[in-house]
């Protein structure tokens, strides 16, 4: 009999959490979108799921549009910084008073060498001269002194002006910068609850269609994973080969372990899904040859696992030429599957960070790479699942789910740097689901 999983957490989480995540400034306080609320329901219909869906796509688009605009707003005070120059009006004064200030240095370094022209031709009349090519020679040289005194008085002033507009501008682009970073962690929020409610409506749908009943599956802390040789950064064109230990440390025999693997990625925007240029393939003791992961994520060839015993799978992650850089994670969990219906998993899933480098970069240091896990709310059925070409998650069927804390290293001025991780707390809002086919 197939096996049914409950979305619980996932859609809990879909239709409870309120749409209106945009806490922004007041400057793009028009980007907010109304505030939502909504009866928390242990099983809430189809309709509800599309309308909680529907919300979450209106506001991850205010949000995306709120970044847009302060992103542009920060471009306009970045003045020299920029090819374009910036079009703020303090990056047009700063622009103005930089000149100002060049202008006037100029003009004194050219006042003070016709000082030292009228001087040297006051010192080299003749003799002879008359008085009155003395008197001509003095006069020009008085007058040199005072052009060179004014235009010292005018670089003074024009160094202080500019000086001060450069301040104003720095100023502005602080603001303007923190702006932009609380409007990036709106549409990061924005994001993971259209993913979650995306998932949760699918899984819903898909459900509804099959019309199966089964049991949930149970937690297992000593069914473990863990991997060796991910380094801390990707490059583009290139294939890194790791592996996976699935360890059996309860004292159960496990008829069938599938281990799970998904990997995620974005550019540098954080908003790009660059997974359809990752190549995610396995092979173990009993399935050499390298195969390629399936969309579901999990990895059969482990097969079973007596109390105590282990089995390692090679993984190799290769990245086309053409990948974009940016940011990525991958998760990895096991689960089980007995004949006699009972099933479970890991409640948790480890999670690597790292860095996608463009083609020719240096590759990154495997001994850097430390796991975080992300704990489930309910730390009831098995781990969620994304997926193995990078996409979002589709959500499972069992009784709880994991999330994850996005450990965001957005800087106010990057796009959305750190975003890969984004998606992969989205993965996280939705339930893994064991590869169709398999069900015992």
């Amino acid at each position: 009999m197939k096996i049914r999983r409950v979305l619980a957490t996932a859609v809990a989480l879909a239709v409870t959490t309120p749409a209106a995540l945009l806490s922004v400034s007041p400057a793009y306080a028009d980007a907010k979108p109304a505030a939502q609320t909504q009866e928390k329901q242990s099983k809430p219909t189809i309709e509800e799921l599309e309308e909680a869906a529907a919300e979450a796509q209106k506001a991850y688009d205010k949000a995306a549009q709120a970044k847009a605009a302060g992103y542009a707003e920060l471009e306009k005070t970045l003045g020299d910084l920029t090819e374009a120059g910036g079009t703020h009006p303090l990056a047009v004064a700063s622009a103005a008073a930089k000149q100002a200030a060049k202008d006037a240095a100029a003009a004194k370094t050219a006042a003070d060498q016709a000082v030292t022209d009228a001087q040297a031709a006051l010192d080299a009349l003749p003799e002879d001269a008359t008085e009155e090519e003395k008197a001509a020679a003095a006069t020009t040289l008085s007058e040199a002194k005072a052009t060179a005194a004014t235009a010292a008085t005018t670089k003074t002033a024009a160094d202080t002006a500019a000086a001060e507009a450069g301040e104003k501008l720095t100023d502005a682009r602080i603001a303007a910068a923190r702006a932009y970073g609380v409007l990036v962690k709106a549409a990061e929020d924005a994001l993971a609850v259209k993913v979650a409610a995306d998932a949760a409506l699918a899984k819903a749908i898909k459900e509804a269609e099959e019309g199966e009943e089964g049991g949930d599956c149970e937690p297992e802390l000593d069914l473990t994973s863990k991997v060796t040789g991910l380094p801390d950064k990707l490059v583009a064109g290139t294939s890194t080969d790791f592996s996976l230990r699935v360890t059996n440390g309860s004292d159960q025999h496990m008829d069938e372990v599938l281990a799970f693997v998904s990997v995620h990625a974005t550019d540098k925007s954080g908003l790009k899904d660059t997974g359809k240029f990752f190549r995610l393939q396995w092979s173990t003791k009993s399935a050499p040859k390298w195969q390629n992961a399936d969309a579901d994520d999990y990895i059969d060839g482990v097969g079973a696992l007596k109390p105590g015993a282990h089995a390692d799978v090679k993984l190799r992650l290769t990245l086309d030429k053409a990948t974009p850089a940016g940011n990525g994670v991958a998760f990895f969990a096991a689960d089980f599957f007995n004949e006699d219906g009972s099933c479970g998993g890991a409640p948790d899933l480890d999670m690597y960070e790292f860095d996608v480098k463009a083609a020719g970069s240096k590759p990154g240091k495997t001994e850097d790479v430390k796991p975080s896990t992300t704990p489930r709310p309910g730390n009831t059925g098995t781990t969620p699942q994304g997926s193995a070409s990078g996409t979002p998650a589709s959500t499972g069927t069992n009784g709880s789910l994991a999330a994850t804390g996005s450990s965001s290293a957005t800087t106010p001025i990057a796009l959305a740097g750190g975003a890969a991780v984004l998606l992969g707390a989205a993965a996280v809002f939705v339930a893994r689901r064991r590869k169709t086919g398999s069900d015992a």
